[in-house]
């Protein structure tokens, strides 16, 4: 465990960095919304178009898509906690960062339905077993070291209550793009150093891959089941990446 906190306080110095720097461009990079360019409207709106997308994946499997208590794990600045708060009573919007959390409090329109909590362990310690009928994680895993990664994986099925479902995105292997081939060959220290010194980044975003049966098996040793799983290619971003739909089966 020792290890572990050490690789999530790294983690939490990145995104500390990051969310103090240009908050919603940390979260959906875009270059030509660098520097505080982001028009906060249009990112909340693609927040609801995320959460609209998943709800529609949930009723295609007869999912509910109306939750009591849901957890938006690494919210970042809010856009998906405030989307759910449209179909939830309660969202928890749980992230490392403590800028990222100033930013979603401050764009908060949900009318009291989301509370921003800062994450201070690797693991959600924090909530009793059975603490949500939602978890949704959107572009947040692929940024952590992988053993962080595993545990957080089993903590979401733990936190579920019995029937309650986690959406899960996990990234399995860069493109073969010329940055994704960069990500593919290039060591993870030089990778680091040309975010920093090349393009100039406040903090390194650094990128885990996870295969599909490594999901899986996690999932299932944690008491859960992969009701399904889907491949995406994310150009912006040069990864390829899988949507999971989880249930705890408890």
């Amino acid at each position: 465990m020792g290890s572990d906190r050490t690789s999530f306080e790294q983690v939490r110095q990145d995104w500390t960095r990051l969310g103090a720097a240009d908050p919603l461009w940390a979260v959906l990079v875009e270059e030509d919304k660098r520097g505080g360019r982001w028009d906060a409207e249009e990112f909340l709106a693609l927040g609801r178009r995320d959460v609209e997308r998943s709800r529609e994946h949930l009723a295609r499997l007869g999912l509910p898509t109306t939750w009591d208590r849901a957890l938006d794990f690494g919210c970042g600045a809010g856009r998906l906690s405030q989307a759910l708060a449209q179909h939830a009573d309660e969202v928890i919007g749980l992230d490392v960062s403590a800028p990222m959390l100033d930013t979603a409090r401050s764009l908060d329109r949900s009318e009291g339905r989301c509370s921003f909590r800062l994450s201070a362990d690797p693991d959600l310690r924090a909530f009793p077993d059975g603490s949500f009928d939602l978890v949704y994680t959107e572009r947040v895993l692929q940024h952590l070291p992988r053993p962080v990664l595993e545990t957080y994986l089993a903590e979401f099925v733990r936190v579920l209550r019995p029937g309650g479902v986690a959406l899960l995105h996990c990234t399995t292997r860069p493109l073969w793009s010329v940055r994704g081939m960069i990500w593919r060959f290039a060591p993870s220290w030089l990778v680091c150093w040309a975010q920093r010194t090349v393009l100039h980044y406040p903090a390194p975003m650094r990128m885990t891959a996870l295969p599909e049966d490594r999901v899986r098996e996690i999932v299932t040793a944690a008491g859960g089941e992969v009701l399904d799983s889907v491949a995406v290619d994310e150009p912006e971003t040069h990864w390829a990446a899988r949507r999971y739909v989880v249930r705890a089966t408890g």
